[in-house]
């Protein structure tokens, strides 16, 4: 990432730091909040986030966020895009993906349906209805969904880190290079 605009989100980030760290029931919670870690954006801690936040998006349920803040609180990687990260996930995205995890996991269960049920929307029940209806089917299919989430969560995270670290030393590379090219044209 260009460095002018890192420097500029985190300059606008430290109030919202100040403010979420003096909040009286995050208090306690201080020493792990105010880690340069969870707020700064480096080559490290971006990987870490995007790979948690892809990890993090599958689990099943309105769960995703919290899952993914305690990861990376444990695992020290920047707060925001952790968090932001999981939103991939959402009521369009969820059952392809989860389509997509139940063939994975179907590679382990040879014995499973080709074919899952089809998943049904109930028209009258809205949005609260959406959840009861989705964790219904999921239960329907079973030990290949389960072990397919958990397969693809891995295979999205690794993809996640990779592709952030290599994109991330391709910026430094060329940014090296283009520099180099100025001081040649320079001297």
């Amino acid at each position: 990432m260009p460095r002018h605009l890192i420097r500029q989100f985190t300059a606008r980030l430290q109030p919202a730091v100040d403010r979420v760290t003096s909040n009286p029931t995050v208090r306690r919670f201080v020493p792990a909040i105010a880690d340069p870690d969870l707020w700064h954006l480096n080559r490290r801690s971006t990987a870490r986030a995007v790979a948690i936040g892809l990890f993090c998006g599958l689990i099943p349920g309105p769960l995703q966020v919290l899952g993914a803040v305690v990861v990376c609180l444990w695992i020290r990687s920047n707060f925001p895009l952790t968090v932001i990260t999981t939103f991939y996930t959402n009521p369009l995205t969820i059952v392809p993906l989860y389509l997509v995890a139940y063939q994975y996991g179907r590679l382990f269960f040879p014995g499973a349906r080709a074919d899952p049920p089809a998943f049904q929307v109930p028209s009258e029940a809205g949005l609260l209805g959406f959840l009861p209806a989705l964790s219904e089917w999921m239960l329907g299919l079973g030990k290949p969904l389960a072990v397919g989430i958990v397969l693809l969560a891995t295979t999205l995270a690794a993809i996640g880190w990779v592709v952030v670290r290599v994109g991330w030393r391709c910026h430094v590379v060329r940014a090296w290079r283009r520099r180099a090219q100025l001081r040649r044209r320079a001297a």
